[in-house]
């Protein structure tokens, strides 16, 4: 039986090594986090759609355990790291947490070994910046003594049809021995394999995943500014121009982008674009529309309370959904923290409501809302806010309830469009 390591156990990794674990492989899971190490060992998941009954299975049956310790890397065959790539406070690309990772490995990396990088970044990291790192620390020579690969990850949390093994891997080797060594790890528990010509091929495909997201959720957005100033339902265009069966692709506006993708990798590409003198205008624009557009519903809150003859200062306004999309507890990059910021910046009172999400916990940003907790869901709560802006559209909420109990509402992801309200009661955002 093959025996691979996968370091990093959160959004991604997780659901990897439990595929990896099902296909009969037995799989070392690493993470410096002791308290999710322990909790896998015990059958336990930290991630709301990842459910414990199977991660217990894996962990039953001897194919999966978790550890904290760096040097079993020389158990195994194969090393896949998937860690976070974050921006610095500059909106730069942060890819410490990959290059902590390969010193942290590099000592215990045997011969004939493979290891394949997952986490977005910009073309050239694995092969440049990785292997440096692997080959300072090992004494051993990328594509020669070991193996090196880049395979994005697709992972689509919340989405009950998105199942690991049927999703397609892309997969580019720093050689071709390598591209035939990562293509048959993945083989074991993956269905469809697509081999592209290198590492940057790989890393480049990620990043036109995400770009073409990021660029077309940017142009709806604008729509609906433009649409709205002439008394136009933006989601009524779209759900009509979605009718056409070719040339067109539905995408939806929002309070703003979220997610450990979108609102980051199309940095990462204009970044190193700049390495190449090369100017990303048409990708940046779409950043400046995205990342303006809390402001925008901030804008409408005002503009609602204001026909209450209420301003933001001292108002009570509840955000109604904390992760960044819908049926998930994943808080990463959510848009309602930048609302929840904007609106404590103008004076108001700042609550929020996620059945996900019952407390804030430590991240990154946004450190000032640590342990907020959500406020429980009755008529009595819920009926004492000034303004209640829906931010995320988690389906478990009732929101005929929150018509009957709301004063007044901030719709930005038209959750509110079958639900019967009373008139100037609903605003879209």
């Amino acid at each position: 039986m093959q025996r691979i390591a996968i370091v990093g156990l959160g959004y991604v990794g997780l659901p990897l090594a439990l595929q990896f674990a099902r296909s009969g492989v037995e799989v070392l899971g690493l993470d410096v986090d002791l308290e999710k190490v322990e909790a896998l060992n015990h059958g336990q998941s930290y991630i709301q759609h990842i459910k414990s009954a199977a991660i217990a299975e894996q962990t039953g049956s001897g194919r999966f355990q978790a550890s904290a310790d760096f040097a079993r890397i020389r158990e195994v065959s194969a090393v896949i790291i998937c860690v976070p790539t974050p921006l610095n406070k500059n909106r730069e690309p942060d890819i410490s947490f990959i290059v902590q990772t390969g010193q942290a490995i590099a000592p215990h990396v045997q011969r004939g070994m493979l290891i394949v990088l997952e986490s977005t970044t910009y073309p050239g990291t694995t092969d440049e910046d990785l292997r440096a790192v692997l080959e300072a620390g090992s004494g051993l020579q990328g594509g020669v003594d070991f193996h090196l690969a880049f395979s994005p990850e697709r992972e689509d949390p919340g989405n009950p049809k998105s199942n690991v093994a049927e999703i397609p891997k892309v997969v580019g080797g720093f050689t071709p021995a390598c591209l035939e060594k990562a293509c048959a790890l993945y083989g074991e528990a993956i269905k469809t394999i697509v081999p592209v010509s290198s590492c940057r091929a790989a890393e480049a495909t990620k990043l036109l995943e995400n770009t073409f997201r990021s660029v077309n959720i940017a142009l709806v957005n604008e729509l609906k500014i433009v649409y709205g100033a002439m008394g136009i339902d933006v989601w009524e265009v779209i759900n009509a121009a979605k009718t056409k069966p070719f040339g067109f692709m539905p995408f939806y506006p929002g309070p703003g982008l979220g997610g450990h993708c979108i609102p980051i990798d199309p940095f990462y590409l204009t970044w190193k674009a700049r390495e190449y003198g090369v100017n990303t205008r048409f990708i940046e624009l779409a950043g400046e529309v995205n990342t303006s557009m809390p402001r925008f519903v901030i804008d409408r809150a005002a503009e609602a309370l204001n026909s209450r003859c209420r301003s933001i200062n001292s108002a009570k306004v509840l955000l109604m959904g904390l992760a960044y999309k819908p049926n998930v507890d994943d808080k990463r990059e959510s848009p309602t923290f930048v609302l929840m910021d904007l609106l404590k910046q103008r004076g108001a009172e700042v609550s929020y409501y996620d059945p996900y999400i019952p407390v804030i916990t430590p991240m990154r940003e946004h450190a000032a809302w640590t342990g907020r907790k959500s406020v429980p869901w009755n008529q009595e709560t819920v009926g004492a806010f000034d303004l209640v802006i829906i931010s995320t559209d988690h389906a478990c909420v009732n929101y005929q309830e929150l018509a009957a109990w709301a004063t007044l509402i901030v719709d930005s992801r038209n959750a509110m469009a079958t639900v019967a309200t009373r008139p100037g009661q609903v605003w879209k955002a």
